[in-house]
């Protein structure tokens, strides 16, 4: 079976600086990596570039005032426009901000069509995955939603369930808000709690409203989850609720700041759970949706270190392929000399190591949040 990986250069004008710590070259040494992996070179595997995606297009997701401030901020960048969260702080303005931001959109969209038309059964944008953006603001990092732009074309080409699975550490907030009262669309997210974290959104209770109930599902966890336990708890929600909704296409937002060493925030999974979350990801697309998945970028701040080995596994499953022991030489000189930053010459991190009182503790609050959400949702999501 055919994998898209979606991406020309043009997604690197998604920059809010070289202060910010999303920063566009952890996108470009991610496609490097790949390529040196050798997996763009298979016989199942195309390179396209990103979709026609326009006003027309970014305004059936976002409000218009917040689309005309977005454009006027683009063209004078030393402008603010603070109730938009746009401005210093997460969001800062920069020249082009409203192109490039149709551009990352325009990209998750030709995953999604790539996908849906069956060009390819799987396709993957790695500078999508910007899941905070709102219909009437920006927020964390994120302009114009791409995950939602998807999901909408998906929608309008004739999907009648979408299954949307947000693995990033933080809350897919801004997605949920798009397709809270949308019985087509299951959102469901794991993610370090908001008790601790931004957006501080995203607890059990928040299951969807109207005809929509039961299709909203978050798994707040505690700081330092490591694999194992973010595993369990993936597991005891993830697969029945798709059995339960049944979806027709999964979309994935696959952030990689869930890493014990990311600087944002304060779960411990290792690049050896990016690989069991693939694996389980990859089954539950045959299992569910024929296979198709359309896969999407997301957080991830060790731009070096983490980023590019993560999205490596999770690209190198998506082709049916391995990754193999050690990240080539080539490439970790090539990363060395773009950022000043030595990679780890491995793929795998091997296990994060908890006291086992601590460990204990730490199953027993996510095991809380897991019970917590069937209490709220899955009866609601069985009854639909």
């Amino acid at each position: 079976m055919a994998t898209a990986l979606i991406w020309n250069d043009e997604e690197l004008n998604y920059d809010f600086g070289p202060s910010h710590p999303l920063k566009p070259i952890r996108v470009k040494l991610t496609v490097d990596l790949i390529r040196a992996c050798g997996l763009t070179d298979a016989d199942n595997v195309v390179t396209l570039p990103q979709a026609a995606f326009g006003d027309e297009d970014v305004l059936r997701l976002h409000s218009e005032a917040y689309v005309d401030a977005v454009r006027g901020c683009s063209l004078r960048p030393r402008q603010s426009a603070v109730s938009f969260g746009l401005g210093p702080g997460d969001n800062p303005t920069f020249a082009g901000m409203h192109e490039a931001s149709l551009q990352v959109c325009g990209a998750s969209v030709a995953a999604a069509d790539a996908v849906w038309t069956g060009t390819v059964a799987h396709a993957f944008n790695p500078a999508g995955g910007l899941h905070h953006a709102m219909p009437d603001r920006a927020a964390g990092f994120c302009v114009y939603n791409d995950p939602a732009a998807a999901i909408d074309w998906l929608l309008r080409c004739g999907a009648n369930r979408v299954a949307y699975v947000d693995v990033d550490t933080h809350h897919g907030d801004g997605v949920q808000a798009f397709f809270y009262d949308d019985p087509r669309v299951l959102t469901i997210s794991l993610h370090e709690s908001g008790r601790y974290l931004f957006p501080g959104t995203g607890f059990p209770d928040e299951v969807g409203t109207g005809d929509a109930e039961g299709t909203s599902l978050n798994v707040p966890l505690p700081p330092a989850t490591p694999g194992p336990v973010y595993l369990e708890a993936f597991d005891a929600v993830v697969p029945p609720a798709l059995d339960a909704f049944d979806p027709e296409v999964l979309v994935t937002q696959l952030g990689c700041d869930t890493h014990v060493t990311d600087p944002l925030a304060h779960l411990a999974l290792v690049t050896d759970d990016y690989l069991e979350l693939a694996e389980r990801l990859h089954r539950l697309a045959h299992d569910h949706t024929s296979g198709r998945w359309v896969a999407l970028g997301g957080g991830g701040y060790q731009i070096v270190s983490v980023v590019p080995r993560a999205w490596t596994i999770y690209f190198a499953e998506l082709t049916g392929a391995h990754v193999p022991l050690e990240v080539p030489l080539q490439w970790q000189q090539l990363a060395e000399e773009a950022v000043g930053q030595r990679s780890v010459g491995t793929f795998l991190d091997g296990p994060v190591q908890l006291a086992p009182e601590r460990l204990g503790a730490i199953r027993g609050q996510a095991a809380s949040s897991v019970e917590e959400l069937k209490r709220a949702a899955f009866d609601l999501l069985a009854a639909r």
